[in-house]
C-alpha cells in the first residue's frame, strides 16, 4: 500500500459499559474524563476476525487441562506458546529454530499484520511495530454518568451459612447512561519495510487496509455481549494521503454535543485538510443519519451511512 491513512473511529455506548476498569466502572483518567483503551476497540475486531476463521494470535482461547494428582479436569486459558502452536499447527515451538519461519507465521496472523506483536517465546525475542496504531478514545459527551444496578440471582449462595443464604444472592451491573468515544488512528505501511526486505511478508497491502476498513466500521456493533449491548459504531473518518504526509491527531478536531433529540458531531479539521488537498487522495465520513447530525462537511468528502455503507 503506497499511502498513509489517518482517521477517527466513534463508538457510542447507551446504557452499556464499553470499557470497564478493575472496579467495574467505566475507565477514567485523573481528571475524571471517561475513556476507552485501544484494546477495547481492537478486541471486537479480533473477535470478528476469529469468528470468520482468520488466524488471530493475540486472543484468549481456552483448553481443558487434566491435573496429574487426582485427574481433575479444569478449563484454563492457553499460553502464547500454545496459541501459536494451535493456529500455525506446530507440534512444539521449542523445536522451531528457524526465526524466519516464526516471523513469516506471525506476519500471516491478521491481528499481528495490523497491530504488531511482542513475541518472547522459546528463545525468540521478536518485536513488531504494527502498521495500524490506535490511540486512546476519549469520551466527548459531558453528560456521562455511571449507573449501578443490583441484579437478583435465581440461586442462593451455597457458601453462605448465615440466614441471608436463604435468599437469592445479589450481583451488580455497572453501565454508562450515555458515552461517546472518539479514537484516533494512523496506518503507516512503511512500518514493515524491514520485514519486507527479509522476505517474511509482502508488507501492508491494499487488501489488508480494506479488511481493516470493513471490520472497524461494524465490529463494535456486532460484538453483542451483556455489557456491550448498546455499544455501536456511530462515526468514522478516513483520510488517505501521500505516504510521506504527516497529519496531527484528528480526534482533537472532533467535538460532540446534543442537539435536541439528536447527536451533533462537528468536524473542525476541514481547513487543515483543504490546505493539504493536493496531497490527500480521498476523505470518507461515515455516520448514522438517524441519530446524528454532522457539521463541517466539505465538497471533497465522501459521506456514507455507517449502517448501510451507502452514499448519503
Amino acid at each position: 500500500m503506497n499511502k498513509r491513512v489517518y482517521g477517527v473511529i466513534g463508538i457510542s455506548s447507551i446504557m452499556a459499559n464499553w470499557n470497564a476498569d478493575f472496579t467495574g466502572f467505566p475507565k477514567t483518567i485523573s481528571d475524571g474524563t471517561v475513556f476507552g483503551s485501544d484494546k477495547a476497540l481492537k478486541y471486537p475486531m479480533k473477535k470478528m476476525w476469529d469468528n470468520e476463521g482468520k488466524k488471530v494470535l493475540y486472543i484468549k482461547s481456552m483448553r481443558l487441562s487434566e491435573s496429574g494428582k487426582n485427574g481433575e479436569v479444569t478449563l484454563i486459558p492457553r499460553t502464547l506458546k500454545e496459541r501459536y502452536e494451535q493456529i500455525f499447527q506446530v507440534k512444539d515451538l521449542k523445536d522451531s529454530k528457524d526465526i524466519k519461519e516464526i516471523l513469516t507465521n506471525l506476519m500471516s496472523a491478521v491481528d499481528v499484520k495490523n497491530f504488531g506483536a511482542t513475541f518472547a517465546e522459546s528463545g525468540s525475542n521478536i518485536s513488531i511495530t504494527g502498521a495500524v496504531q490506535i490511540g486512546q478514545g476519549l469520551n466527548k459527551y459531558t453528560g456521562t454518568r455511571a449507573e449501578e444496578q443490583e441484579i437478583l440471582s435465581p440461586f442462593r449462595d451455597s457458601k453462605d451459612k448465615e440466614e441471608a443464604a436463604k435468599n437469592s444472592t445479589l450481583g451488580t451491573k455497572i453501565v454508562s447512561n450515555e458515552a461517546h468515544y472518539f479514537y484516533p488512528f494512523v496506518i503507516n505501511p512503511l512500518a514493515y519495510k524491514e520485514f519486507v526486505e527479509m522476505g517474511v511478508t509482502e508488507g501492508y497491502t491494499e487488501e489488508d487496509y480494506e479488511n481493516f476498513h470493513r471490520t472497524v466500521l461494524v465490529s463494535a456493533t456486532s460484538f453483542a455481549t451483556n455489557s456491550k449491548v448498546g455499544c455501536e459504531n456511530e462515526f468514522a473518518l478516513f483520510v488517505e494521503t501521500d505516504s510521506d504526509l504527516y497529519l496531527p491527531n484528528l480526534s482533537e478536531y472532533i467535538t460532540f454535543e446534543k442537539n435536541g433529540d439528536k447527536n451533533r458531531i462537528q468536524i473542525q479539521c476541514e481547513d487543515v485538510l483543504d490546505k493539504l488537498k493536493d496531497r490527500i487522495h480521498k476523505i470518507e465520513v461515515y455516520y448514522n443519519p438517524y441519530t446524528t447530525e454532522i457539521g463541517g462537511l466539505s465538497d471533497n468528502m465522501e459521506v456514507y451511512d455507517i449502517r448501510t455503507q451507502e452514499r448519503v
